[in-house]
């Protein structure tokens, strides 16, 4: 199974395929080029819609490959799901979401951001939605060849932001909505970052730091297990299968509280056996983690298939109704053929290039074991809940990478303390004793968080040698780049503050081309 795993992940991500992934993706939009003919013969402008079906394939594919990394990266950095495994769960669970829960009507204006009763004129709008949907597309496209995880809810919505105010003039804007749209740039990964970043505090104080890591571990990973239960549990009632079930947050609340009770008696089993086999220590703990961590990833995949497919596929539905009955619509009915196009643009963008994210938000931000994972998809699901209740806006993207960035800052505040504490040791120490501190240093470099303060028992019962000003500050600025990557950290927040700016001005010049080329 470790070789089918490592071929399946060696296809995925080498060089030499990466021809063949560029020709599968052609050869999809090809196939829905002709597939929109089909269904559109005989209908005016048959030609436009099918160029639309074209664009919203293509912005799917782009939303597969960046976005989806989110519900999977940190499983697979964390060594929970191979890359492999991560791809075909992440791929079927998102296009199950998108054809099952997709909504029967989405808001092609995305939350008012443009006053579209102000476009009197069919052709103008078709022409709108058609930038802001390749506007989107190919700012997500050249996100992912960066390896930055961008929105792409804030993609389309620069896009239509864009062509709007080229189409109708900056009063079309609605400068409100996207005032609350600036906004959460700060408020989703700051509300990601501290909730992952407190659960990861609390099960290092409960359970990691104990001298009886096994007897904690019964104690409070079924109550933690059972808390992801209930948040996923809630989420999907609130915002996966709204199509299939409406229900207001009480009930989805009770809903998800019933499959905590479940969840929590099945853990405290499994807990129990495994309890008598398992390691007294942070790995025995993140084997405990593996299941969840998997369905984490499953259903974060379903309920992103079922909310953001509509970010490929609104607007290609709005250009399609705006066509067929020839007026300017501000909400559209999607047929089966438009959800299709972006349930499985989805799955192709996410096999052909998802890896790439994968691996950027799984392991190259911080490093992850299953347990810090864990804290980050929990993380999530809460923080979409909570923001979802206040009505804040929020990006699920921001959210998952936050979540990472928040538990290597944690992991780096903590090493960084230990580290200040082992330096008051050693002042106190000179001389000769300079030479045992070699092996020592040496150790606590190598040391996990959890392993540090049994190294600092030590270093107190044996006085070790202090360091210099100088060296302790540069074994400082070592650990800091150890826990978490500033230059991803720099990249990934510029790419995220100019997407709705870039969209934006890229939809504007695209809105001003078609309308050169067709008019």
């Amino acid at each position: 199974m470790a070789g089918k795993n490592g071929y399946l992940d060696s296809l995925l991500t080498s060089p030499s395929t990466e021809r063949y992934r560029v020709g599968i993706s052609f050869l999809f939009l090809f196939f829905v080029f002709l597939a929109v003919g089909q269904i559109s013969s005989g209908m005016p402008n048959s030609m436009l819609l099918m160029a639309a079906a074209v664009i919203g394939g293509y912005m799917a594919i782009n939303i597969g490959a960046n976005d989806v990394a989110n519900n999977v990266g940190p499983a697979v950095g964390s060594g929970a799901l191979s890359l492999g495994g991560a791809v075909v769960i992440a791929a079927i669970f998102e296009a199950a979401g998108a054809i099952i829960a997709g909504g029967d009507v989405v808001s092609t204006i995305k939350g008012g951001i443009i006053a579209a009763d102000r476009l009197e004129d069919v052709s103008t709008f078709v022409w709108l939605m058609t930038a802001a949907l390749l506007a989107g597309a190919l700012w997500l496209n050249l996100a992912t060849w960066m390896g930055a995880p961008v929105s792409t809810t804030h993609s389309i919505v620069g896009g239509v932001l864009g062509a709007g105010i080229a189409a109708g003039g900056w009063g079309i804007a609605d400068w409100a909505v996207m005032g609350k749209i600036v906004a959460s740039w700060v408020i989703s990964p700051v509300m990601g970052g501290v909730l992952a970043a407190l659960f990861l505090y609390a099960i290092k104080k409960t359970v990691l730091y104990r001298q009886n890591v096994v007897s904690a571990a019964r104690t409070f990973v079924p109550w933690l297990v059972a808390i992801m239960a209930w948040a996923f549990g809630t989420y999907l009632m609130v915002k996966g299968v709204k199509k299939i079930v409406s229900v207001d947050f009480l009930g989805a609340s009770l809903v998800g509280l019933a499959l905590a009770v479940v969840v929590f008696i099945a853990m405290r089993v499994l807990v129990g056996r495994r309890a008598a086999t398992m390691e007294n220590n942070a790995e025995g703990v993140n084997e405990l983690f593996v299941w969840p961590m998997i369905f984490a990833a499953a259903l974060l995949s379903f309920a992103h298939g079922a909310n953001d497919v509509a970010n490929a596929i609104g607007p290609l539905a709005a250009i399609n109704d705006a066509l067929s009955a020839e007026a300017v619509v501000t909400a559209a009915s999607i047929p089966l053929w438009v959800m299709l196009v972006g349930a499985v643009g989805l799955a192709v963008g996410l096999m052909l290039f998802g890896p790439r994210l994968i691996k950027t938000v799984g392991s190259e931000i911080t490093e992850l074991d299953k347990t810090r994972a864990f804290c980050i998809a929990l993380s999530a699901a809460l923080t979409v809940i909570i923001a979802s209740q206040l009505g804040l806006p929020v990006s699920s993207t921001h959210i998952a990478v936050g979540g990472v960035f928040g538990v290597g800052f944690l992991r780096e505040y903590l090493k960084s303390n230990y580290a200040t504490q082992l330096h008051s040791i050693m002042d106190s120490h000179e001389g000769e004793e300079r030479e045992r501190l070699r092996p020592f240093l040496e150790d606590f470099r190598n040391a996990s968080v959890e392993e540090m303060e049994n190294l600092l028992t030590q270093a107190k019962q044996k006085q070790q040698v202090p360091l210099s000003k100088k060296e302790r500050k540069r074994l400082k600025t070592i650990y800091r780049e150890e826990m978490v990557k500033r230059s991803h950290l720099t990249r990934i927040v510029a790419a995220w503050i100019i997407t709705v700016p870039v969209s934006a001005c890229l939809a504007a010049v695209l809105f001003f081309t078609l309308r050169g080329f067709l008019m």
